[in-house]
């Protein structure tokens, strides 16, 4: 049998395929099953092709090749995803356009896949940095930028199934007579803070040295993974897509597509779907004196009796998200996020100088740095006081790297009786701890997680835990200082990072 030489048989059936385009698709052919297969696009470096990119796209040509031999109509097209900091900083650096050095690149990538044999539409290639390409995607910014989220819209989908959500026309959407009574730029601010496309003050991973925002996977150690540069953590105004709307959406999507179940509970954790309650910390009126707290709470606790919970929270109270409302006896002391806004103005004087150097520390982190369960637990108390709801009790406010602003509200009650995290705060800086679950006689642990009857409870001892939560979230929605309320781990998405080489 004679032996197989690629040197020479491969090349002759590449150019082949590429004189009689084999694999073109089309036209379509009424009657005969379709089938669409888009490879994730490579970004086209000055390195070529590595190692997994043909490890993927192995793959998937097996698949669009077995389909075609039973008959099916594929479209499997390649394109390249060109927009990027690399080509940026490369440019920089030599002077050279990065459209130039992207298009060299790109004929580099093609010729590799083209040796590998894939069988790819070639007449359908595109870049992203193509005219013809971008403008579409300025198009889409435009829909959403005009589109809000309508959660109660109920609609029947082409595959006959009622859906409930769904984005409707900016025009459409309800305006409070409160604020159209307050002027034409009220209602705008309105419409901006529904739109699916909205800017905010987000931290951000700054790079002074490359002058851009990186994510979490471009910081390695405190340092860009493109020349090692210091970043730090800085809040700016940035493009944000709110994808958390549709949060409820993807999960119900979820069951409906044909993916193993482990690659939906993957998705499901991702999302993070949790329920629990909001509540509201008092922390008084921006520049009331602190030995005034007692008789200020006294007053606002009235006025939250008559109006109910606000939907925002307003500069006297630090809102929390927890999903144990059931433990807040056992909250003996709160964080907030480095970056939390009122940072500044819970801070005493006596105390300015720690909290500011703390902060400093925590803008040289990374998200995942801070979050790490492993770490050493560090904090500084603000010199400030919020009251427990449902004691009355006054607790210090800390600030931590811990807890971050991106999640939640960016401050949380800390019950460490109930907490692993907060236990292990507590006892580094001598702070009270009360258990609210009573854990079994033989358990000798530190904070007990699992179930039990209430202790240390007032009027919710005795209770199991799903019925803790139903009676404090009835007292605090009672109350006006809290209400049941859903949160999500899934995060809005932040967009656009480059100065120049990147999406118009």
């Amino acid at each position: 049998m004679p032996r197989y030489d690629p040197a020479r048989i491969e090349p002759h059936w590449q150019a082949h395929w590429d004189e009689h385009e084999t694999f073109r698709t089309g036209p379509f052919e009424a009657g005969r099953d379709k089938f669409y297969v888009l490879d994730m696009f490579p970004y086209p470096s000055g390195d070529g092709l590595h190692v997994g990119h043909p490890e993927g796209y192995t793959a998937t040509d097996i698949i669009c090749r077995y389909r075609r031999m039973t008959g099916t109509q594929v479209l499997h097209p390649m394109g390249w995803d060109a927009f990027g900091l690399p080509a940026e900083q490369h440019a920089i650096r030599t002077g050279t356009h990065p459209r130039e050095t992207t298009y060299q690149n790109i004929d580099t990538f093609r010729r590799q896949l083209k040796m590998l044999g894939f069988s790819y539409d070639w007449s359908r290639e595109f870049s992203t940095t193509d005219p013809d390409y971008f403008r579409w995607t300025q198009w889409i910014f435009l829909q959403l930028f005009d589109t809000w989220y309508d959660d109660e819209c109920r609609w029947t989908g082409p595959d006959g199934l009622e859906r409930v959500g769904r984005g409707r026309p900016i025009s459409e959407l309800p305006i409070p007579d409160a604020v159209t009574d307050d002027g034409d730029e009220a209602v705008r601010r309105y419409q901006d803070r529904h739109r699916l496309a909205y800017q905010h003050e987000a931290p951000v991973n700054w790079c002074p040295e490359l002058g851009t925002v990186l994510s979490n996977e471009e910081v390695i150690d405190g340092k860009s993974e493109r020349g090692e540069h210091p970043v730090e953590r800085l809040p700016l105004r940035q493009w944000m897509l709110a994808i958390t709307r549709y949060a409820d959406r993807l999960l119900d999507g979820l069951d409906l597509v044909n993916w193993p179940e482990s690659i939906r509970l993957l998705q499901r954790n991702w999302i993070g779907r949790s329920t629990g309650a909001e509540v509201d910390f008092f922390i008084g009126e921006p520049g009331q004196a602190a030995d005034g707290l007692d008789s200020a709470y006294a007053l606002w606790q009235n006025r939250r009796k008559e109006s109910g919970l606000p939907a925002e929270s307003g500069e006297e109270v630090l809102r929390v998200y927890t999903t144990r409302p059931d433990t807040l006896f056992g909250a003996t002391y709160m964080v907030i996020a480095p970056e939390h806004p009122f940072v500044e103005r819970l801070t005493t004087d006596l105390q300015r100088e720690a909290v500011t150097a703390y902060q400093s520390q925590a803008a040289a982190k990374s998200d995942l740095d801070r979050t790490d369960l492993a770490k050493e637990k560090t904090g500084v108390f603000t010199g400030s006081y919020a009251v427990n709801p449902v004691n009355d009790q006054e607790i210090p406010i800390w600030v931590a790297d811990y807890v971050l602003i991106s999640y939640g509200t960016g401050a949380i009650m800390a019950v460490p009786g109930q907490d692993e995290r907060d236990w292990e705060f507590a006892d580094v800086f001598d702070l009270p701890i009360i258990r609210t679950v009573e854990p079994p006689e033989d358990f000798n642990g530190q904070a007990y997680t699992g179930d039990g009857p209430a202790i240390n409870s007032g009027f919710l001892d005795g209770l199991e835990i799903d019925d803790a939560k139903d009676r404090i979230i009835e007292h605090l929605r009672g109350t006006g200082q809290g209400d049941s309320a859903v949160n999500f781990k899934l995060r809005d998405w932040l967009f656009s990072r480059q100065h120049f080489w990147g999406e118009p």
